[in-house]
């Protein structure tokens, strides 16, 4: 249920008075990481109380607004090869997610690894990288990166152009997509070309940075035809095809 998720009001009864009350139970959207394993084994309804915590980091509940701390960040994972009893994330809460990204089987050497690490008694200590502070004020300073209209022109244009029903959308998107990608894909694009601009020591993103986080921004934003399916085209052919036929300006 939702409440399983945002937490519930429950009554509450002081001992001295007799007096019931009721009072908010706070669930585990009340946290600084939240992991949604498996998310599309859990019911619309309940995938629907992600919506307002993942965009606006505030819950309401009984008639009131809480507000989530900070840091707020969500993970989500999905088995793309079982579908029986699942429900598929609709077009609105899949569009919060700022990245989509795909995990395949891990390498020999990885697995190697991953199996020497788990079959052993060892054990690994965890050692405190940076505190809740730290966190918000590199949040802070990769949004004050500065990006030129270049760069801010190449994404939105990257975005639009996946849209069908935009003036000139190419062929191959008018035939292969239902519906493309809004704003946020624009946003998130320019985000991450911020964040990767800061991780190589450079002072502003270009269009290679956009580039760079094109395929996990846009990869879940656009909704694909019949014609595409039976074409045999998926979302990562599409955004390839753009990423060459739509040209800095």
């Amino acid at each position: 249920m939702p409440s399983d998720i945002t937490g519930t009001e429950i009554i509450q009864e002081k001992v001295s008075t007799g007096e019931r009350t009721f009072k908010f139970v706070k669930g585990p959207i009340f946290a600084n990481i939240v992991l949604a394993d498996e998310i599309n084994r859990t019911p619309p309804k309940t995938q629907a109380a992600l919506l307002q915590a993942m965009q606006e980091h505030e819950v309401t509940a009984g008639g009131e607004t809480y507000k989530l701390t900070e840091p707020f960040f969500v993970l989500a994972t999905q088995n793309p090869i079982e579908l029986e009893g699942t429900y598929p994330l609709p077009e609105a809460q899949l569009d919060r997610f700022m990245f989509n990204i795909y995990v395949d089987y891990p390498s020999e050497e990885e697995e190697n690894t991953i199996v020497k690490s788990t079959t052993s008694a060892y054990g690994q200590d965890l050692e405190k990288v940076m505190g809740a502070d730290e966190i918000i004020r590199l949040q802070k300073l990769a949004r004050r990166v500065p990006v030129s209209d270049h760069v801010v022109n190449y994404a939105v244009r990257l975005a639009r152009s996946t849209r069908p029903n935009e003036n000139n959308s190419l062929p191959y998107i008018k035939n292969w997509v239902n519906w493309g990608a809004g704003p946020r894909a624009s946003q998130y694009m320019i985000l991450g070309a911020k964040t990767k601009a800061i991780l190589d020591g450079r002072y502003t993103p270009s269009t290679e940075d956009v580039k760079a986080t094109a395929k996990p921004v846009l990869r879940h934003r656009i909704v694909t035809s019949f014609n595409a399916e039976a074409d045999g085209v998926g979302t990562l052919e599409i955004i390839e095809k753009l990423l060459q036929d739509v040209k800095e300006e």
